[in-house]
């Protein structure tokens, strides 16, 4: 079979609609013609403008081709888009058409071909391809077939609109890049390229000719309806791949442009190529002749008319025959906004001793004043520091917890009612439509760390609350369950009886941490996946993938196994008391009836001393409600944890055996050349680590500064490793961070003398690759979740062992 190495990546039955009627070529434009030296040393520049049929335009070898050894394939070329083409044409003939019914039938699979049309450039692919530290051919191909239908959530849920040139005199023409963005305030040069203006901006706008008389304009509804809007703020809920109901009828076909306004869309279409466009007619090939008035003025031609805008938008109820009511609102949420949750951001920046508006406790002037808006996190939301400062008022609320009431006493009150209550608080605050990525900090230079291992209150004080002394911020992800992102029938909301282990359990967990929480050196942040069902799914697709053949030996994790007997144990101690007697006498059917009842009294005080026990009778009665939920969460996964990490410039720390050998896999296959800071990681890898575990005794070493020192290491190390792939090493400067860690062990002894107790140490491994811990899933989690900045690798990780 004949191979297809020459791809043309604008469609030629596509090119055909821009041909002059009984014509089979046209005006062929190259913008940037090669030059050639010759040996008198004149430059000659070759012919830029040629007739053309659609063989010989948009067409680049080998685009799509895929490599083994000496094999080319072709599969991409001839069954990836020989099937998005075939079905693509009928598409876009039918939007260029009338009939709503042809709309309707070809919806999806038009806006399937425009978002594959957008990707398949040469300058959409130079744009994939700078999403990832390093890509082969193949690994490119593999990308821009993982990201496919990423834009057409939000293309969808915006304006439609197609305008006319059919009375003018110019006709659209065609570039390089046909599905092109225009934002009034990002002219030609503001973004370097292959960067264009995010689809996600309120301001941007979607251009696509169908053909030389008819352009597509994707407008988003919060611009279309108000023109003063904040052209480069992202849209309300502006989420990659979510499910949204939309009328695939709503189309404006009423404006029939004149020649000058056809220009003007020619000369953005133009301006947004890499290369090469094309005309019928040669004179419309320079629409930057006609045209030219400021780049901010062309906004006027690609805005639609307002009473147009009535088909798009506003509130959607849907009922079913179970009784439910599907709700969506005119940016595709499926919860009504809680406005406890909004904040009104001030007019002018606060004074700098003034509260930060970011949420996290610390004042303006050493939070974000220095901070660019957009490495932020929102200042128009309830940061997630006031989120956990909520629910644990209500939590206590709930519970009763006040200082003049013991354990045993709440305990002991706890109430199936108070269990849904509680996770009703919390549901409440996380809302599913809640877009986490704003409210998590950015890449902005502090020391950060994401911690990954067990979470249970008797596993995290060994390790993980200690390390907070060590960075700037500790993020921990939430032991609270979602209530809305499990089945009904395993809900705490519909059947809290279930949940009364798991309840006990994450309480003390997140009330053991809020003093840190407060302080802002912990973080407690919720499972992403709550909040975005396509990034769980692919999570666990890659997960699945990733972990085939791999196996967990639990005898690995120091204190897993003594922490599974207490488990059981805590198990044994819910069977009801006639259970439990029936036990001992098979156990020990030689004790009599007064010393069964004083081993069973021994059980009840080992309840009552055991905080984590339950104390309600029943828990394990039959029925639907029977048995105890009980998961062991090791959190957050591999995928999850880098994907974090590089969204908030983090590095990772764990205390897991197996995490840190799917960390230290990751890094071998990144590997770069020698590992930079090899004098310094071999300090740290012999240095004792002071961890202590007690919050109280954590607080107050951090309300001292004893541990200062530390942090400010780690924010130079991290940055340093941050920069390395782009600046190289600096031997000099690793020499003396080897010499600053130095002075900081020598110094250790005084650390000791501050503190009240003896500090439990540790022992930390560093890996820190040259360019970083990187995989290639990740960066498409994140592609896939519209983050706009975030880290290309995972700078180090370390390991910590006691």
């Amino acid at each position: 079979m004949t191979k297809t190495r020459n791809n043309h990546y604008v469609p030629q039955w596509y090119q055909q609609g821009f041909f002059e009627p009984g014509q089979n070529t046209y005006s062929y434009l190259d913008l940037s013609p090669p030059q050639h030296t010759l040996p008198d040393g004149r430059v000659v520049t070759e012919k830029s403008r040629f007739a053309s049929p659609t063989s010989r335009a948009f067409c680049q070898r080998d685009l799509y081709s895929t490599f083994f050894g000496t094999s080319v394939v072709d599969e991409i070329e001839r069954k990836l888009f020989g099937d998005i083409d075939t079905r693509g044409a009928h598409a876009v003939r039918a939007f260029a058409g009338e009939d709503a019914g042809e709309w309707r039938r070809h919806f999806t699979t038009f806006f399937e071909y425009l978002d594959i049309q957008k990707i398949r450039t040469p300058k959409g692919l130079d744009w994939l391809s700078a999403q990832y530290p390093r890509l082969t051919q193949n690994d490119l191909m593999f990308e821009m077939q993982g990201i496919r239908m990423m834009h057409c959530t939000i293309w969808v849920e915006g304006v439609r609109e197609i305008v006319s040139a059919q009375d003018a005199d110019a006709k659209f023409i065609v570039s390089d890049h046909p599905v092109t963005i225009y934002n009034y305030a990002v002219p030609p040069g503001a973004n370097a390229y292959p960067n264009e203006p995010s689809i996600a901006s309120k301001g941007s706008q979607t251009i696509f000719p169908l053909n030389r008389d008819f352009c597509l304009i994707l407008t988003n509804l919060e611009y279309a309806e108000d023109h003063s809007a904040n052209p480069l703020e992202k849209r309300t809920f502006a989420g990659n791949y979510r499910n949204s109901i939309v009328r695939t009828d709503a189309l404006i076909r009423t404006r029939k442009l004149t020649s000058n306004e056809v220009i003007r869309i020619n000369r953005v279409l133009k301006a947004r190529a890499k290369r090469y466009i094309a005309a019928g007619k040669e004179e419309w090939l320079h629409p930057d002749m006609s045209s030219a008035e400021p780049w901010a003025d062309l906004r006027n031609v690609f805005l639609p008319p307002k009473n147009g805008l009535w088909h798009f938008g506003g509130e959607m109820y849907a009922s079913f025959e179970s009784g439910e009511v599907y709700y969506q609102d005119a940016f595709g949420r499926t919860e009504k906004e809680r406005e406890f949750l909004k904040k009104v951001p001030p007019s002018k920046p606060p004074h700098i001793r003034a509260l930060c508006g970011c949420g996290s406790g610390r004042a303006f002037g050493v939070c974000c004043e220095h901070k660019p808006v957009a490495l932020r996190p929102t200042w128009v939301e309830r940061s997630i520091r006031e989120r956990n400062l909520m629910l644990f008022n209500g939590i206590s609320e709930i519970l009763g917890i006040t200082q003049d009431r013991d354990w045993v006493t709440v305990r002991r009150e706890i109430t199936d009612e108070k269990i849904r209550d509680a996770y009703g608080v919390y549901s409440a605050l996380w809302p599913r439509d809640t877009n986490l990525l704003a409210m998590l900090p950015k890449p902005d230079g502090a020391a950060r760390a994401i911690y990954t291992g067990v979470l249970h209150p008797s596993a995290i004080s060994r390790c993980a609350l200690g390390l907070s002394l060590y960075f700037d911020e500790l993020l921990i992800e939430h032991p609270f369950l979602h209530p809305k992102t499990v089945n009904k029938k395993f809900s705490p909301l519909e059947h809290p009886k279930m949940y009364r282990q798991e309840f006990l359990k994450s309480v003390i967990l997140f009330t053991t941490m809020m003093p840190l929480v407060e302080r802002g050196l912990v973080t407690l942040f919720p499972d992403p996946c709550n909040f975005d069902f396509h990034l769980r799914n692919q999570m666990f697709e890659m997960a699945q993938i990733r972990t085939k053949g791999l196996k967990v030996d639990p005898e690995e994790e120091a204190g897993f196994m003594e922490m599974m007997k207490e488990e059981h144990k805590r198990a044994m101690l819910l069977l009801p008391r006639e259970a439990l007697r029936r036990q001992v006498l098979r156990d020990s059917p030689e004790l009599n009836k007064t010393a069964v009842e004083a081993v069973l009294d021994g059980f009840e005080r080992l309840r009552q001393q055991d905080p984590l026990a339950v104390l309600q009778e029943g828990s394990f009665d039959g029925g639907e409600d029977g048995g105890q939920l009980t998961p062991f969460k090791m959190a957050p996964n591999f995928e999850i944890a880098m994907y974090l990490a590089q969204a908030t410039g983090s590095c990772i720390v764990t205390d897991s055996v197996f995490r840190w050998r799917e960390l230290m896999v990751a890094a071998q296959r990144g590997r770069l050349g020698a590992p930079p800071l090899a004098q310094l990681r071999a300090s740290m890898e012999q240095a004792d680590f002071a961890i202590p575990w007690d919050v109280q005794e954590i607080s107050a070493l951090a309300e001292r500064g004893v541990f200062e020192v530390y942090p400010n290491i780690m924010r130079k190390i991290l940055r340093y490793l941050s920069a390395l792939p782009a600046r190289g090493s600096k031997p000099n400067f690793e020499a003396s961070l080897n010499a600053e860690f130095g002075r900081i062990q020598a110094s250790k002894a005084s650390i000791g003398k501050k503190s009240t107790t003896h500090l439990p140490e540790a022992r930390i491994s560093c890996l820190w690759p040259a360019g970083g811990i990187q995989d290639n899933t990740v960066n498409r989690l994140l592609l896939m979740s519209s983050s706009e900045h975030h880290l290309a690798s995972v700078p180090m990780a370390l390991f910590v062992e006691r």
